[in-house]
């Protein structure tokens, strides 16, 4: 006897007429590490907009980690006690969230990795952005801003989230390169826009005219940097800024030419994580909902579903490209 979750996904794959309102919905939970950001609303709200959960297939749970790795443990703790089929996870820290992902293995629950990644193996597959690659990406575009000599300040995110350690070593690649390029300062600002605004309104207290580029490792955090330029009398357009993620005040601030940031594809991201996760769940009778993957082809091919990882592409954000993009950031129901 097939089991439900293959009879209402067999209807959504061979596009028979069910009534998914009989058949019991597949129970995915997100645990994401915190709602606060633009980045992660965005995620959020593409996540909710995936056909499978549009139609009942999938009865997905948001659970906000509140930044705290304690929480998403407790977090885990509750879908594994409530039987989950799947979890995708979005961790705030890599070493401590291998814990949580054990758990879950050993309960024999699978775990999509999505944005954020863990150490170890227990993951069941990844689907996100290559942050070393971004880290690069946002150095070389201040360097070359400031002719290859100068002094920056780097604003970092939460220290211990993979994203941190990769754009930091990816940042620090490309300025090892540079040694005309001096850091004069360093720190998080943990993915927010009014610490960083408060950070480097102090910088530019504490060295006074001689900042001439900030690299942060989101936009939320570059966003605050401007203000605080704007705050001191400076002009962004002379100071160099540069972001990751493309959330919307980022692109606006790129038509504005105050910044430079790079898309990372939270549509992607999160509705490429749930189709792996059904895949995971259904089995090889399933097929894609998203349409992200016919949009990357063979720069993202599906291969059955089964792959380790999925890297989704960067796209750097330009005047001339910066309505398509928006075009693309899926919107709050």
């Amino acid at each position: 006897m097939i089991s439900w979750k293959r009879t209402v996904l067999a209807c959504v794959v061979m596009g028979l007429t069910c009534s998914v309102a009989q058949a019991k919905p597949i129970r995915i939970g997100a645990a994401v590490y915190g709602l606060k950001g633009e980045f992660m609303q965005m995620w959020t709200n593409a996540l909710k907009a995936q056909p499978a959960v549009k139609d009942g297939t999938v009865q997905l749970t948001v659970f906000d980690g509140n930044y705290d790795a304690l929480t998403q443990s407790n977090q885990f703790d509750t879908m594994i006690t409530q039987k989950y089929d799947a979890i995708i996870f979005v961790p705030i820290d890599k070493a401590a969230g291998a814990a949580a992902v054990a758990k879950a293995a050993a309960a024999h629950i699978p775990v999509i990795g999505s944005n954020t990644l863990v150490s170890g193996d227990k993951l069941t597959s990844y689907v996100g952005s290559n942050d070393v690659i971004a880290g690069q990406m946002e150095a070389q575009a201040i360097v070359k801003a400031i002719g290859g000599k100068g002094n920056v300040v780097i604003l970092e995110g939460p220290i211990g989230q993979s994203a941190q350690i990769d754009r930091s070593n990816g940042i620090q690649d490309v300025l090892s390169k540079n040694p005309d390029v001096k850091v004069l300062e360093h720190k998080t600002a943990n993915w927010s826009r009014a610490e960083s605004l408060a950070l480097v309104e102090n910088w530019l207290t504490a060295h006074p005219g001689q900042i001439t580029g900030i690299i942060a490792e989101n936009d939320d955090m570059a966003l605050g940097a401007i203000q605080a330029l704007k705050s001191k009398g400076l002009d962004p357009k002379k100071v160099p800024v540069a972001g990751i993620d493309g959330i919307v005040d980022g692109i606006a601030a790129v038509k504005r030419g105050e910044m430079t940031t790079f898309f990372q594809d939270s549509q992607a991201q999160a509705q490429g994580a749930l189709d792996v996760a059904l895949r995971t769940v259904v089995g090889s009778s399933y097929k894609p909902r998203s349409d992200v993957w016919v949009g990357y082809g063979a720069k993202m091919p599906w291969d059955d579903g089964t792959a380790k990882s999925y890297a989704v592409p960067w796209t750097q954000v330009t005047p001339a490209n910066a309505q398509e993009i928006l075009n693309k950031i899926p919107k709050s129901n």
